[in-house]
């Protein structure tokens, strides 16, 4: 047997042949002519030295070594299909794995719904999301571990290729008959009197509020620490005590739990997040795809 003398046009006339019992139906359904098939299928046993069909009047029939040949031949098809599938996906970026870091801020504002529209359009693409603070995502990226992160502008980067993505605005969370629930807007400097519930020291928040304490040569009051967002905000209720955040991650928390939102004017409250990458140019095709599916939905939220 010569392996060589069997392609993939022969085999899959085969299997048209045997599931239509004839050699002229299969020759159509192939746009062959009757005899450019039935020489193939000649070439075909003489390749494998065997009859694969019973011929007679009214058709053909599979030999038992044609329904192994018929097997076989099924599955070779089915394998060169789901190759041809996988590469032309990897061809157009739409298939891989993404390996993404985010803060807080971005997951809780903005990914949901950009990573959402992004997983519509490439079903093929699997993203590995992790949350961390962003001076860990910059690492992560610098190590290796991560195709993209997304982090807060100030924070240290080195040689990252970075991208913007979205703005946020701190807002001071207060509680119902907190002395400051009545203000329409306030500066930092004004809350500096007050007992604060925060994030961890690690993340960029809790880093940027004690950087202006610095500045104003003042303390900041921190009674409690916790992890999240929505924490914060069970806190403030309980316990009196105001703390800072992204408007829209406070907003949905603000309603169901009568929290009043006020606007911080101090112009580092308006912040910046940022996509990060090591080298842009290595990156895979879906990595490169997701890049620029959230740079394109950064710049639609600023219309």
């Amino acid at each position: 047997m010569n392996p060589a003398r069997i392609d993939l046009v022969t085999l899959s006339l085969f299997v048209s042949v045997v599931r239509l019992g004839s050699i002229s139906a299969g020759a159509r359904q192939a746009h062959l002519a009757v005899g450019a098939a039935s020489k193939r299928i000649a070439d075909l046993e003489a390749a494998l030295g065997t009859a694969l069909l019973y011929r007679h009047a009214s058709g053909v029939q599979p030999t038992e070594a044609g329904q192994a040949c018929l097997r076989h031949a099924l599955r070779v098809l089915g394998e060169v299909e789901q190759m041809a599938g996988a590469l032309s996906d990897y061809a157009h970026g739409v298939k891989g794995t993404v390996r993404l870091y985010a803060n807080t801020s971005a997951i809780t504002q903005f990914l949901a719904d950009d990573l959402a529209a992004f997983m519509r359009a490439h079903p093929a693409v699997q993203i590995h999301m992790k949350e961390e603070n962003s001076t860990t995502i910059v690492r992560a990226l610098a190590e290796n571990q991560a195709d993209l992160g997304i982090f807060a502008d100030r924070t240290p980067s080195g040689e990252l290729a970075v991208y913007p993505y979205r703005g946020d605005q701190l807002v001071v969370v207060a509680p119902p008959r907190h002395p400051l629930a009545q203000a329409r807007q306030l500066n930092f400097a004004q809350t500096l009197d007050y007992d604060y519930v925060g994030l961890s020291q690690s993340t960029s928040l809790a880093m940027r509020l004690q950087e202006e304490c610095e500045r104003l040569g003042r303390e900041l009051k921190l009674r409690i620490q916790v992890r999240g967002f929505d924490s914060i905000c069970r806190m403030a209720v309980s316990t009196g005590f105001i703390g800072i955040l992204p408007r829209l991650a406070a907003a949905p928390h603000a309603q169901s739990m009568q929290l009043t939102l006020i606007p911080l004017v101090d112009g580092w409250a308006r912040r910046e997040l940022i996509i990060g990458a090591r080298e842009t140019e290595s990156l895979s095709s879906a990595a490169r795809q997701l890049l620029s599916h959230l740079q394109a939905a950064g710049q639609s939220g600023l219309q």
